[in-house]
């Protein structure tokens, strides 16, 4: 039983471990992007990127939620587990909306590519990153606070 709940835990924090570094990564990245690369460029880039990184982070993110989901049977149920269950669902919410959101992005900037002197396109591209910056910040927020739940939750 003892090898068992090592194992889980261990797998618990190489998923988790590859979640947070991948979404540290990515911010990274896009700095990086944003200052080196022409905008067709970077349109290209990511779509590319996210291609790559979707399977692994999603993957990286269902193995962290259902060790962590495994481990939390454990617990009994508590104030800690009821808001690690409420950040989990947001975290998934909103990284679900914010795949959808990039993807809608790249259409758009792909769009005003092809229209560079459409106002409308390029107002529409402002918004839509701002939402974008929202919404990676939001992911941001509650990877974390599910961190700082799972480690008050273990010890």
């Amino acid at each position: 039983m003892a090898t068992a709940l090592a194992a889980l835990t261990g797998v618990l924090v190489f998923a988790t471990a590859v979640w947070i570094g991948g979404m540290v990564a990515i911010f990274v990245v896009a700095r990086v992007a944003q200052r080196t690369l022409g905008t067709a460029e970077r349109v290209t880039f990511f779509r590319g990127l996210g291609r790559a990184y979707g399977p692994v982070g999603g993957a990286a993110l269902a193995i962290s939620l259902a060790s962590g989901a495994a481990l939390a049977f454990r617990h009994p149920w508590d104030g800690q587990l009821a808001a690690s269950t409420a950040v989990a669902a947001g975290l998934v919410a909103v990284t679900a909306a914010g795949v959808v959101q990039a993807r809608r992005m790249t259409r758009l900037r792909r769009a005003a590519l092809h229209d560079p002197g459409s106002t409308d396109l390029a107002a529409r591209v402002r918004r839509g990153s701002r939402n974008a910056a929202a919404l990676r910040a939001m992911i941001a927020a509650f990877s974390l606070a599910l961190l700082v739940l799972g480690t008050a939750i273990a010890t």
